[in-house]
């Protein structure tokens, strides 16, 4: 029997690639992996190892120039600081000491940037005149529906990130957001970043100055009404008043009343719907001067008040102003890595997967080899010559 192992350990068979005779792989005595013996296969096929591990690793340089480059430039932002909108909150100063409360919040604005700028049709309106997406086009050679499908496979790489964890935000000392876009060269992932970021900003400055626009109409429109009513209210008052003044001259003529009751010592009961106790003559300069009145508001102090207001709030004008709705922690960058693994990284990658596949193809191939002759019945021809 030791003989026999003896034997078997030191079998030869015939080389699957060039016919030289090696040590079997496995053991057949009790069917246990022999390392020598596998390291010994390896040997006598080095040359084929280390050629297709190189082709592998050939293979691997290819395919990562053939795979798709992607950079992705990044920007965070917070919320605009108090003397960013110091502009803005000046021109607002006027408006409120005339009544029209506005006031500017940065965290309001900066919400308004961060809805504007996941707005798809926002993206769409800007990526579709954008020459980084015409670029991509075939010149003029394309129609609305390749157009549209370009636009809608960029935006989609055009991405918002909160900084803040959800589940610990007390970790997080300030609000702040990373806005992403991701492009296969990296010059053009931070110009459209930074270009659409800047149309955005636009766009939040645009609605703004119309929201405070609008406010300020309103607020006039609402004043003039207020006004219009406040006069036609004063003006029926004086027509009511003249033409009880009319029928209080007239009831004075009547009764013989030409002087004022209380001048001559005379003491009546006066008419509370019509007063007669000015006498004919004073009713009848009284409603001389309330006739000469052409203006009810000139003597009523709180309706050129209102004059006034109304007045200063049709002289504001509401410029064009520059201000931003947040805060650069870091503008857009200029990516210096690409996304996904590295070259390096694939071909050595590539170069393992080829060698691993090799080793097991040869053992693979030993061991049906070695299956084969045991199944046929027929000896190995180390055993034949040792018999």
């Amino acid at each position: 029997m030791m003989a026999e192992q003896k034997v078997l350990r030191h079998q030869v068979k015939t080389d699957v690639f060039d016919g030289n005779n090696v040590s079997l792989a496995l053991s057949r005595s009790n069917n246990e992996i022999d390392l020598i013996a596998l390291l010994s296969l390896l040997g006598q096929v080095k040359k084929q190892l280390i050629m297709f591990t190189f082709l592998c690793a050939l293979i691997g340089v290819a395919v990562s120039f053939l795979l798709p480059q992607k950079w992705t430039s990044e920007a965070v932002v917070t919320p605009a600081e108090s003397f960013q909108l110091e502009a803005l909150k000046s021109q607002l100063i006027s408006m409120n000491v005339l009544g029209v409360v506005y006031h500017a919040d940065s965290h309001t604005l900066f919400q308004s940037f961060l809805k504007r700028f996941d707005s798809q049709s926002l993206k769409a309106s800007y990526l579709s005149h954008s020459p980084f997406i015409l670029s991509q086009l075939n010149g003029a050679k394309y129609t609305a529906n390749d157009l549209h499908r370009s636009v809608v496979q960029v935006s989609d790489k055009l991405t918002s990130e909160s900084n803040v964890d959800v589940k610990h935000p007390e970790k997080s000392p300030y609000e702040s957001w990373t806005l992403k876009f991701t492009a296969p060269d990296a010059q053009d992932a931070q110009q459209v970043l930074d270009g659409y970021i800047e149309y955005v900003t636009r766009e939040v400055v645009a609605e703004e100055m119309k929201i405070i626009q609008s406010n300020l109409a309103l607020s006039i429109s609402n004043k003039q009404r207020k006004l219009s009513l406040e006069r036609a209210r004063l003006e029926n008052a004086r027509n009511v008043a003249i033409q009880r003044l009319n029928y209080s001259l007239a009831i004075a003529n009547a009764a013989g009343i030409k002087d004022p009751v209380y001048s001559n010592g005379q003491a009546v009961k006066d008419d509370p719907d019509f007063s007669i106790a000015l006498g004919a003559r004073g009713l009848a300069e009284k409603l001389s001067i309330e006739k000469s009145i052409h203006d009810v508001a000139e003597l009523n102090a709180d309706l050129l008040n209102q004059q006034h207001v109304l007045s200063q709030l049709k002289a504001i004008e509401i410029k064009d102003i520059d201000f931003s709705p947040f805060r650069y922690q870091m503008p857009p960058s200029l990516p210096i890595k690409r996304d996904g693994i590295s070259r390096i990284f694939l071909v050595v990658l590539a170069a393992l997967f080829g060698a691993c596949a090799f080793c097991i193809w040869v053992f693979g191939k030993e061991a049906m080899q070695n299956q084969a002759r045991l199944i046929g019945g027929r000896p190995h021809p180390a055993e034949e010559s040792s018999l």
